[in-house]
This record gives C-alpha cells, sequence and structure tokens, in this order.
C-alpha cells in the first residue's frame, strides 16, 4: 500500500489530484487572491486623509479601519476551519474573495465611519481566512517538494500588492478620489474570482477538524516554538519598520522624491527577497529561516548607525526589503515541514499569532521610541527577529 493510503489523513486530504499544468494556474489564482486582499488592506494608509475629510473624522479615528481588519484577522484566522469543517476548500476560498469584493465595494459607498468599519470587519475576515487556508490548500495543488516554489508564487501576491498598493492608491486617489479607489480594488477582486472560478479543483475534506485538533496542535512543543519563533520575528520586524519614516527622516539629503525611491527600492527588494526564498525553501530550508532573520537584524542595526549617510540607509532599507520579502514563504514552508498533518490548523494559528506580533511589535516600538529613540527601537527590533530565526532554526524537523 502506499503512504497516502497507510499514514492518517488529515483535515487537508483531498480526493482528487489535479494535473501538473492545472495545478500551477490554480496557484496563480491564489496569488492573485492574495494580491487582491493585501491591496485591500494597505489602501488606507495612502488615502487616509481624504478618506478622513470627506467621513468627517479625525485621521486617527479613519485609522481605525486598519485595526478592526487586524482584529477580527486574529480572531478569524484559528476557527474558520472549525466553522467549515466538512466545506469544499474550492467554495471557501472562492467565498472569501467574493466577502472582499463586498468589502471594498461597501467602503466605496459608505456615509460613514460606522458603515467603514463594519466593512472592514469583512475584509479581516476575508484576508485572514484566506491566509489561513492557502497553505493546506496549496498543499494539495503541488508536488510536496515544491511547496516552498508554489508558495513564493503565492506571496509574490503579497510582494506586488506592497510595491503598488500604497503609491498606485495615492495616485488614483488624487485623480478619481478615495471611493472610486476602492470600486477599482473591487475590480481586482472580480479578476481574482473569475481566475479562481476556471483554475481551482474541487477540493473536499476527507476529514473535518475540531476544537480538540486545533487543541491538539497548539499544545506541540515544536508549535509552539514556531509560534514563539514567528512571533519574535514579526514583531521585532515591525517594531522597527512601523517607525521607518521618522528613521529616514534623520538623513537630512533625503527629499521627498528619495523617500518614494527609497519606500520603492524597498518594495522591489521585498519581491526580489520572496523569489529568492522559494528557489531555497525546498532545498535548504534551515538556511532561509535563520538567514532572512538574521538580515533584518543587520539591516536595522545599520539603519540605526548609519546616521546622516545616504548611501548607508538605502543600502539597510534594500537589505530589509530582501530580508523581510523571504520570511513569509519561509514560515509557510516550516510550518509545512514541522506539521504536515494539521495545515490548517497550524496554518490559522500562525497568522492568528502573525496579527497579534504585528499589533504588539508596533506598540512595543512605540514605547521604545518615546522613551529612548528611534535607533533604540529600530535595535531592539533586529534583536527579537534574529532570535526568532534561531528559534527556528533549532527546530530538528527542518
Amino acid at each position: 500500500m502506499t503512504t497516502a493510503e497507510t499514514e492518517p489523513r488529515s483535515a487537508t486530504t483531498t480526493v482528487q489530484t489535479p494535473g501538473p499544468e492545472a495545478s500551477w494556474w490554480a496557484v496563480g489564482a491564489l496569488a492573485l487572491g492574495i494580491f487582491t486582499l493585501v491591496t485591500a488592506e494597505f489602501l488606507p494608509a495612502s488615502l487616509l486623509s481624504p478618506m478622513a475629510s470627506d467621513l468627517g473624522v479625525s485621521e486617527g479615528m479613519a485609522g481605525q479601519t486598519v485595526t478592526a481588519t487586524a482584529v477580527m484577522g486574529a480572531i478569524t484566522a484559528p476557527t474558520l476551519a472549525l466553522l467549515l469543517p466538512r466545506v469544499d476548500r474550492r467554495t471557501v476560498m472562492i467565498g472569501l474573495t467574493a466577502l472582499a469584493l463586498l468589502s471594498n465595494l461597501l467602503v466605496a459607498v459608505s456615509p460613514g465611519l460606522v458603515t467603514v468599519l463594519l466593512a472592514r470587519l469583512l475584509l479581516g475576515v476575508a484576508l485572514a481566512g484566506f491566509w489561513a487556508m492557502v497553505l493546506a490548500v496549496t498543499a494539495q495543488l503541488v508536488p510536496a517538494d515544491h511547496l516552498g516554489r508554489a508558495m513564493m508564487v503565492v506571496n509574490s501576491g503579497v510582494s506586488l500588492a506592497t510595491v503598488l498598493a500604497v503609491p498606485v492608491g495615492a495616485f488614483l486617489g488624487e485623480q478619481w478620489g478615495w471611493r472610486w479607489v476602492f470600486v477599482a480594488a473591487g475590480a481586482t477582486a472580480v479578476v481574482a474570482l473569475v481566475a479562481q472560478l476556471v483554475t481551482l479543483p474541487r477540493l473536499p475534506v476527507a476529514v473535518s477538524g475540531s476544537l480538540r485538533v486545533l487543541l491538539e496542535t497548539a499544545r506541540r512543543r515544536i508549535v509552539i516554538l514556531g509560534m514563539v519563533a514567528t512571533a519574535l520575528v514579526a514583531g521585532g520586524h515591525f517594531a522597527g519598520f512601523t517607525y521607518l519614516r521618522p528613521a529616514l527622516d534623520r538623513v537630512p539629503a533625503l527629499t521627498a522624491t528619495g523617500l518614494a525611491v527609497l519606500l520603492a527600492a524597498y518594495g522591489v527588494a521585498s519581491f526580489v527577497g520572496n523569489l529568492a526564498s522559494g528557489l531555497l525553501a525546498d532545498r535548504r530550508l534551515r538556511l532561509v529561516v535563520v538567514a532572512a532573520p538574521a538580515l533584518i537584524g543587520v539591516a536595522t542595526v545599520t539603519l540605526a548607525l548609519a546616521g546622516t549617510s545616504y548611501t548607508a540607509t538605502g543600502a539597510a532599507v534594500v537589505v530589509w526589503g530582501i530580508a523581510f520579502g523571504a520570511i513569509p514563504t519561509a514560515i509557510q514552508t516550516w510550518i509545512a515541514r514541522v506539521a504536515p498533518d494539521r495545515l490548517e490548523s497550524i496554518g490559522g494559528l500562525f497568522v492568528a499569532t502573525f496579527q497579534v506580533a504585528i499589533a504588539l511589535g508596533a506598540a512595543v516600538g512605540g514605547l521604545v521610541v518615546d522613551a529612548f529613540d528611534v535607533r533604540t527601537a529600530l535595535v531592539v527590533g533586529g534583536v527579537a527577529a534574529v532570535l526568532g530565526g534561531a528559534l527556528l532554526g533549532s527546530a530538528r524537523r527542518v
């Protein structure tokens, strides 16, 4: 008998396997879905001022549209599989993309902040649910030894959103108004929806998940180690990255154009880092999970020590982009290696961990900036990321 016939089946096991060519088209459709979701997540950063003015609220209140998405995401990520234990995963992914479409359209026509916040809660469900499921779904579409490369393709959607969402959103907001930018985001969701309808095969669940499975997964020592490590890496990154702008403002030669160039360079470098991690993760995973956080540490410390040097600052930003661009694929491949039988459960746990780490990292970084200065926050964040990478690399199964 084959291994697939003798080993216990997980909650993500399917009864059919699409052909190789069809599988990679489906992986591309998932990447398009990720691009759509992350673009919608980032849009308030580029549209906050006109949104606040039009809705008649402060920019601080308008900023809670981001908080609402993150909070709902932290709740949704570990629980969605429990709420939909036997629903075909094709239906789930398509439904989550449709929910993102609905969210964008509701934001576009919202008369006030309350409606916007409700719409952004829907986006939190769609975003976190898609992230929590995407590893398990992708693992069913490609062979195990190609999973790292497949996740690189999926995560290219994040990299493209990082490069395009904020600058393009800001430009289109000036030309069209902020509401039409969300309509455009809705149009992107339609494209992703059609792509998924055409390419995703049926993915019925062979064994349903449960709260018991989720709790058992969360109690595994290696899963606990991974969640702590992920929290250190993500929290460390955002402890520094949240305050990148004040760090860059210390460079007197940095004009508004130069700042835009550096931020664009970060986005492009992030895309390069994602590509590199996809090529390496399947064969040298331990190297990637240790090296990428270590490079975050190098970048943050360099930036802290760069002083007024434009060259050193630019180099640090590019290295940081490459390093963090590699993190999503590296961590997703890591969790697939250490818990291949619990991909939906562990995927949800890690997405929730990442969301909480973002909030805590930004909060701790802010406290450090206020108590000391932005350079100290950069160093603290870098050290945390390095420690997280060392923990991930210590796992025997990678």
